[in-house]
């Protein structure tokens, strides 16, 4: 089966941390640029980051710049997301994604496929 799996996500008071997995099954993560994205409900879904391959730059929303990490692990085929000084508004159900290679904008969701699951985040004291 061809899929990203997420998983890290959980309840974490306001200024606490959490790391996010991205991991591929079935292909070979090391290949393509992968995405983060995250939706809280009734709004539309975010880009929060993502990370290239061949030169491993990375592209932050605003939002998150200064707090939130993207890194990979291709032996491990695994990207991470680490999450410092959460607040309230971080909270949604965070999804990973592969990159199209013909996409113009790093952070835009109609250039990804290959969906996971989501893993749910919730910031609260």
């Amino acid at each position: 089966q061809v899929q990203l799996v997420e998983s890290g996500g959980g309840l974490v008071q306001p200024g606490g941390s959490l790391r996010l997995s991205c991991t591929a099954s079935g292909f070979a993560l090391g290949y393509f640029a992968i995405g983060w994205f995250r939706q809280a409900p009734g709004k539309e879904r975010e880009g929060v980051s993502s990370i290239t391959t061949n030169t491993g730059r990375t592209y932050y929303a605003e939002s998150v710049k200064g707090r939130f990490t993207i890194s990979r692990d291709n032996a491990k085929s695994t990207v991470y997301l680490q999450m410092n000084s959460l607040k309230p508004e971080d909270t949604g159900v965070y999804y990973c994604a592969v990159r199209q290679p013909h996409g113009t904008d790093w952070l835009s969701s109609a250039t990804y496929t290959r969906w996971g699951q989501g893993t749910q985040v919730t910031v609260s004291s």
